[in-house]
């Protein structure tokens, strides 16, 4: 065995603590594959004092200086599981031009400024891995950047968010309207006490400019992409998706297109949508996540397991430890990042995709034409038409429930039908909007 590799942990929370638990019950394992020892130099905390159970860690190596401990001569490997933007840009570039290789799961940082970190690796020297940012223990972002390297992938659709995965979960098999599938997911541990960053769709879109970044060899931010969360999605959605034998589900959709010149770009978007029940993503349930990659030779693949939680991610974590550690000690580097395509990122309004619209409209004569000529002026193509009356004791006179659910065409051609429908006399109301995806 030669001297150990030594890690500056930046953080100690839920998963910043399994990680220690694992270095300490692994650490035979974890050294007779790397081929040294690794060892805690110490660990960065917002405070001391906190009562940490019983944690296999010497007190002595707590500090709330994580800057010191990063720049110290005796660390080789920093360890980020803080999140946010700042401090842990400052911390992490630090750490990479100084030549310390970085594992992080800090989605948000790599959304938000992932180049930073890249340049700042590429300066240093160091390796940047961060396979925990995106779908926790289940092995996806090596395999996109390794795996499948010699190969072009087309698109990629996932479920990459756990809360919100279990809160349509629940809505579909119980019939829940979302705040009383939120309200269960909140009692159960799933959703946290502000779930906005998941049932707002922050947390997958974050994931999703990641995954389009390896996939596309582009750099896509969280600006990139276009996101809508699922506090709109209602009990009467999930019973039309049933109708149609679909369920609803948050997807990250990432996609190789061209623009109106013929030029190759990308599209990025999360937002929820209607799929098959015969689609591999449709039987993901729980917190569970899945994502579904299509690539020109491999052709479909889908990794699949927890994507969230203390041990998962822990899992994820270690996994770059070693990988980084293996790398400095033979005096080596994973490969830098793939940016070469620099493919641009096409404006949702030219995204193909389809719409199911439900609609409260006037039950006279006349009514159907009159929005079929709505679809016909913004060249958009109706597939399929069902049309019932209103429930008994709505109030709502001669009424009638219309669902339409259109062809593919550009997102900015839909939202436009969408938006005369809504100034239509014979229109009481859009009910719901909601886009269709896996060939229904």
């Amino acid at each position: 065995m030669t001297s150990p590799v030594r890690l500056a942990l930046l953080g100690c929370g839920t998963v910043g603590s399994e990680v220690v638990r694992l270095l300490h019950e692994q650490s035979a394992d974890l050294a007779a594959r790397i081929g040294a020892p690794l060892e805690i130099a110490g660990i960065a905390v917002r405070r001391h004092g906190r009562d940490r159970g019983d944690l296999p860690v010497d007190p002595a190596l707590f500090t709330t200086d994580p800057l010191a401990l990063i720049k110290s001569d005796d660390v080789d490997v920093v360890v980020e599981m803080v999140g946010g933007i700042e401090p842990a840009r400052t911390w992490l570039v630090e750490a990479l031009r100084a030549g310390k290789s970085v594992v992080t799961a800090n989605k948000a940082l790599l959304a938000e400024d992932g180049g930073a970190l890249h340049d700042a690796a590429a300066e240093g020297g160091a390796d940047l891995y961060y396979e925990a940012s995106v779908a926790g223990a289940i092995p996806l972002l090596r395999p996109l950047r390794e795996s499948l390297h010699g190969d072009r992938i087309n698109r990629v659709t996932g479920i990459v968010n756990g809360t919100t995965n279990f809160i349509l979960s629940a809505m579909d098999a119980s019939g829940a309207g979302f705040a009383e599938a939120l309200e269960e997911a909140t009692e159960l541990g799933y959703a946290e006490a502000d779930p906005t960053a998941d049932v707002e769709g922050f947390d997958a879109a974050a994931k999703a400019a990641i995954l389009a970044s390896l996939a596309f060899h582009t750099r896509v931010g969280a600006a990139d992409v276009y996101r809508e969360g699922i506090t709109e999605v209602t009990a009467a959605d999930m019973a039309s998706a049933k109708a149609m034998g679909c369920t609803i589900k948050l997807l990250c959709i990432a996609a190789r297109g061209t623009d109106p010149q013929g030029r190759e770009t990308v599209s990025v978007r999360v937002h929820p949508a209607m799929i098959p029940l015969s689609h591999p993503l449709a039987s993901v349930g729980d917190a569970f996540n899945a994502v579904f990659v299509e690539a020109e030779a491999a052709g479909q693949l889908m990794f699949y397991g927890r994507g969230a939680g203390g041990a998962p991610t822990a899992s994820a974590v270690l996994g770059d430890v070693v990988a980084v550690a293996r790398n400095r000690l033979a005096g080596a580097r994973a490969a830098s990042e793939s940016a070469y395509a620099d493919l641009s990122v096409r404006p949702m309004g030219e995204a193909l995709t389809r719409y199911h619209i439900s609609l409260d409209v006037a039950d006279r004569p006349g009514v159907l034409a009159s929005v079929a000529g709505v679809f016909a002026r913004h060249d958009v193509s109706i597939a399929t038409v069902r049309q019932g009356s209103a429930e008994a004791g709505s109030g709502r006179g001669e009424d009638a429930d219309l669902v339409i659910v259109t062809h593919v065409a550009p997102d900015a051609a839909l939202a436009a039908t969408v938006r005369e429908l809504r100034g239509l006399d014979t229109v009481r109301s859009v009910t719901s909007v909601l886009r269709v995806e896996g060939g229904v």
